[in-house]
């Protein structure tokens, strides 16, 4: 667990080519005392730095500062490796202003995320977070889901999964997908497995629905039924009431029209009394639904309710 905050661990897999950046640093957070300390990047460029800033905002540059030294005489250097020097500048930047360039975030923000989970700024990682969640695209996805997960940000990891999920089509040509199938085949299970998850949740879903409108349906086809065998629709109604020629059509007349001409074919079929008659067997089904879910049967009018 100790090397998930070794900065050689995570930011030595970040590469981009470094651009000219350049960093200001908000003069109330400057102290008035000399710097003390020195960051080393990777190009060999020192930004010299106050320890109580850095101690303050960053734990794990806490600790490395309180290191013994084996000389005591000699300046404190502390070595951020793997990641370009602007990219380093900024970062550095942010922990004496708590601010980030929006150009500097579309540059370095893969960078400055790497190094907000290494030496634990959180603030910086929420701001990288959303940075790169705004700024996928099919040729980015994969590298910034591989740095999600390393970097743990769950968000970022689950945006980038539902991107590669719906477009994997094309993520699937990109150098970036290739790359992943070579050299980190468990994360390419690990996609794999949430795009087989997400289609049986969207099954799962088309299911539901499909069940719902059908309950709608069956529920509304069953007070349709008691409406027509209880008070009487247009062309259908209860043997002992005498039928309007005036009957103007209820509110749902549409299920009412279609159960109306489903009752005057069961009442003539011949083929019913042999169960040929597939409309008949419908006419069966309704009624014997009804029966089941009736709760007053005693002064129900719909037929075989019982």
């Amino acid at each position: 667990m100790e090397d998930s905050h070794n900065p050689s661990t995570i930011t030595a897999d970040v590469h981009v080519n470094p651009t000219n950046a350049t960093t200001t640093f908000t003069k109330q957070t400057v102290p008035d005392s000399e710097p003390d300390v020195q960051i080393l990047t990777s190009s060999g460029r020192r930004i010299p730095a106050h320890a109580s800033i850095l101690g303050s905002v960053s734990p794990v540059l806490e600790n490395i500062i309180d290191r013994p030294r084996k000389h005591r005489s000699s300046g404190k250097l502390i070595p951020i490796l793997g990641v370009p020097c602007d990219a380093v500048s900024s970062f550095v930047g942010f922990l004496y202003s708590s601010r980030c360039t929006e150009e500097h975030m579309e540059k370095y923000g893969i960078h400055l995320l790497a190094l907000s989970h290494v030496y634990l700024v959180p603030q910086l990682k929420q701001r990288c977070t959303k940075a790169l969640g705004e700024r996928l695209t099919i040729e980015n996805v994969v590298d910034v889901l591989q740095l999600a997960r390393l970097c743990d940000a769950p968000d970022l990891y689950l945006k980038c999964m539902k991107l590669v999920t719906s477009r994997f089509k094309a993520v699937e040509q990109t150098e970036g997908w290739k790359f992943l199938q070579d050299h980190d085949p468990s994360l390419e299970l690990q996609i794999l497995q949430f795009m087989d998850e997400d289609e049986s949740r969207r099954k799962r879903r088309r299911r539901h629905r499909e069940e719902q409108s059908l309950y709608m349906q069956l529920s509304e086809a069953m007070e349709c039924l008691e409406h027509i065998c209880t008070e009487g629709c247009t062309s259908v109604g209860p043997y002992d009431v005498e039928p309007s020629k005036k009957k103007v059509p209820c509110s749902k007349f549409s299920t009412c029209q279609g159960l109306q001409l489903l009752i005057k074919h069961f009442a003539v079929c011949k083929k019913r009394v042999n169960g040929g008659c597939l409309r008949c067997k419908r006419m069966w089904q309704l009624l014997r639904l009804h029966s089941s879910i009736c709760d007053q049967p005693d002064s129900c009018k719909v037929p075989l309710c019982r």
